[in-house]
């Protein structure tokens, strides 16, 4: 069933149930109005029946009689009985024969103790009233059919259903222009989405003027298509780039190859020819690992997260780059440790962040005049901030802007041995992680990365 339908439906049955509500409201006060203004009625002809009967000395009920057979239209099937207190009849009269009203002694003590009793005699309504003055005590009773309210309750009856099955068409009909107008928009979305390609991610959706759900929807799949024209973007200079890369070492290792194939070389010579075979893939199997890391870093869901301690990271990290190349030298101070274990540890995966710190702590030495660089740590209520300083060539203002971007290498790094995708990882690892880093670089200071990754309670 389309949405359009059930949109429908759903407008039919709200609908159909508040008219139903109405109706149902309807009938029973007009039950209660019909029961009430036929017990006034009643009531009216015992009180006049009573005001005659007593206004009566010898007994002669003609008149009575003629006032209740000539009062035909105000009540139907009456039947008029007049008893006194002891159960005996004075006065007794019906429309038809054989039709005569009785009063059982537990309606004449009722009507004695309450002054007036309604009941139900025989699918006719009854009102005893107990008359009693100076010269008089009895008591008058009237049954009457309420005739003209049952019909008219039968035709309200027929008047409510016809009206409810009415009411369930026209807005079944109303629901579906309202759906078809709810739609229509979506529609439209529809079908500019499904112009949209991996070829063409230029293409927008229509917000329109208004500022309604479906316009903030069409803004949401916008603000997506920009960040998949951005992936796109990046994804096809990757590759570029790391087909540019790749290349490189593979075309000398085959130039290499080739040339020594051309005539028998000495021993010596092969030797050379072998090794320098060997640094470029070395250089080839580096890269393709970095390459490979930041392929992992791009695919969230497959990555596992748990509890990590970043102080031990930060030493293992640390021991491990002073053992590599003993030429680097790491200087690490923490701003005091927090008695709460929970301040030291993040949310992560701990060989992702060893790889990430390990490539910022071994730049800095890496590009250091000394070889020496500095990491200062600071535990917070919300964030563990990491800053690794040190000294040596100045990072220009407009390389700061593209140092993360892959295979970017500033002017003072090309001199440096590598592939330009270390900050690239680095930046990746640390956005899975829901952690920032940004870079300060002054003549006076030096260059300062500083990475902050929110603690396990920021994340509660």
């Amino acid at each position: 069933m389309s949405i359009r339908y059930k949109i429908a439906l759903l407008f039919t049955v709200l609908v159909t149930v508040i008219l139903l509500m109405v109706s149902l409201s309807v009938y029973f006060f007009s039950v209660k109005e019909r029961e009430d203004a036929f017990e006034r009625r009643l009531k009216n002809r015992a009180l006049s029946t009573a005001r005659v009967y007593a206004g009566i000395s010898d007994s002669n009920f003609s008149v009575l009689r003629r006032m209740d057979a000539a009062a035909v239209a105000s009540l139907y099937d009456k039947s008029i009985a007049v008893t006194g207190l002891n159960n005996t009849y004075d006065y007794q009269f019906s429309d038809k024969p054989g039709d005569s009203l009785y009063l059982s002694e537990e309606v004449i003590e009722r009507t004695k103790i309450d002054r007036e009793y309604f009941y139900d005699y025989n699918d006719k309504k009854v009102l005893a009233v107990h008359h009693a003055d100076s010269t008089a005590n009895f008591i008058v009773a009237v049954a009457a059919s309420d005739l003209d309210g049952r019909e008219y309750l039968q035709e309200l009856k027929k008047i409510l259903l016809v009206a409810m099955i009415l009411a369930a068409g026209l807005s079944f009909l109303a629901g579906l222009l309202f759906a078809k107008n709810i739609i229509l928009p979506i529609k439209r979305i529809t079908g500019e989405v499904n112009l949209i390609t991996s070829n063409n991610l230029s293409q927008r959706i229509v917000t329109g003027s208004t500022r309604d759900e479906l316009a903030r929807l069409a803004l949401t799949f916008n603000n997506l298509l920009d960040r998949l024209q951005d992936s796109f973007a990046t994804q096809r200079n990757f590759i570029s780039n790391a087909s540019h890369e790749l290349s490189t070492p593979l075309t000398s290792i085959s130039s290499q190859l080739e040339v020594a194939m051309q005539k028998e070389r000495t021993t010596g010579e092969y030797h050379e020819l072998i090794q320098s075979v060997y640094e470029d893939v070395q250089e080839l199997q580096q890269l393709t690992r970095s390459l490979l890391d930041i392929a992992k870093t791009g695919a969230q869901g497959s990555i596992d997260l748990h509890e990590v301690r970043l102080d031990e990271v930060l030493f293992k990290v640390v021991a491990d780059i002073q053992r590599q190349n003993t030429t680097y030298k790491v200087h690490m101070n923490f701003n005091g440790f927090p008695e709460d274990e929970k301040l030291l540890s993040i949310f992560g995966n701990a060989n992702l962040l060893y790889i990430a710190l390990k490539n910022i702590i071994e730049n800095g030495c890496k590009y250091a005049d000394n070889f020496e660089s500095g990491i200062a740590v600071v535990f917070d209520k919300k964030v563990i901030r990491i800053q690794v300083s040190n000294k040596g060539d100045v990072i220009a203002t407009a390389d700061i802007e593209n140092i993360f971007q892959p295979f970017f290498r500033a002017a003072a790094a090309q001199s440096k041995p590598g592939f330009g995708l270390g900050l690239t990882l680095t930046k990746r690892i640390l956005s899975l992680h829901k952690g920032t880093i940004t870079v300060n670089s002054s003549p006076a200071a030096g260059t300062i990365f500083t990475i902050e990754l929110p603690n396990i309670l920021s994340q509660h």
